[in-house]
Order: C-alpha cells, then sequence, then structure tokens
C-alpha cells in the first residue's frame, strides 16, 4: 500500500483511536448525552460530528450538488454555509470559501502531528471538517466540509 493509500484508509476510519473528542456545544440545549447523539444520527454522521472522524473523498452526494440553498449542520440543523461560498475544490468534499456569520467555531488539532484548523457547528459542536488556506478570493479560504455532516435545503 502506498503512503497516500494508508493516510487515506486511515481518514476514513476516522480518529476515535486517536481519543478525539468533539468541540463542546456552545448551546447547553445540545449538550447531548453520547446514546442520544447515537440515536439521532446515522454510524455515518456520528463518527464525524462525534468522533471527529473524515468520511472518504468523493463518496457525498452533496460534493456535486450545485442547486441554490442553505448547508446546515446534520446534527443540529444550524446554517452553515450559503450555496454562493460552494465552488469544486477538486479534493472530493464539499467545499466552501466562506461560513455564514456565527456559524462555526475553530480549534487546532495535531491529529496528523501538522497543526490544522479543525472547524466545528458553534452551536452543536459537531465536527465539520478543516479549513485551509488554499481556497479562492475573496477569502482564499477552503473550508472542506465532510458531507455526512451536513444537510441541503435548496431556496
Amino acid at each position: 500500500m502506498t503512503r497516500r493509500g494508508l493516510l487515506a484508509r486511515l481518514l476514513s476510519l476516522g480518529t476515535p483511536l486517536l481519543g478525539a473528542k468533539p468541540a463542546e456545544a456552545a448551546d447547553p440545549r445540545w449538550q447531548l448525552s453520547d446514546a442520544a447523539w447515537k440515536a439521532r444520527l446515522s454510524p455515518a454522521a456520528y463518527a464525524v460530528l462525534r468522533q471527529e472522524g473524515t468520511e472518504r473523498p468523493f463518496s457525498s452526494p452533496l460534493n456535486g450538488e450545485k442547486r441554490a440553498g442553505t448547508f446546515h449542520c446534520a446534527g443540529c440543523d444550524l446554517p452553515l454555509f450559503s450555496s454562493q461560498a460552494k465552488y469544486d475544490s477538486g479534493t472530493g468534499w464539499p467545499s466552501f470559501w466562506q461560513p455564514l456569520p456565527g456559524a462555526i467555531a475553530t480549534k487546532i488539532d495535531f491529529k496528523l502531528i501538522v497543526p490544522r484548523t479543525e472547524y466545528h457547528c458553534k452551536r452543536c459542536g459537531g465536527h465539520q471538517g478543516h479549513v485551509f488556506n488554499d481556497g479562492p478570493r475573496p477569502t482564499g479560504k477552503r473550508y472542506c466540509n465532510n458531507g455526512v455532516a451536513l444537510s441541503f435545503r435548496p431556496s
């Protein structure tokens, strides 16, 4: 197996083996027990949102979503991104150049040794993805999101 293949395999497994913990919910109404989250979410969404896992690239139908609308947190339904900020990054994950105001919070993670900026839903603390500095104008940011952590509402 190549190094790239090994890295992709490790990312697709998620990070529970590394002891990842989700961010704290800013809204106390969303500080749910682990059992409540498991009952609320699909196994794939639980692995990403609550265990900071990563879905396989090119596996989400939302990667190709091009309609006008809003992308919401799959955990608590908070609107996170406008379709106007979505673009095709070629990475295999839904990508955005800007979140909606007040929708996300960030923290630094060291899961791959190199520090990265992780972002999560501001309301429930659900892991969404990572932000990188290789996006398009006007922000230059790429919010690389797990599709299973989102739901889409057309406008």
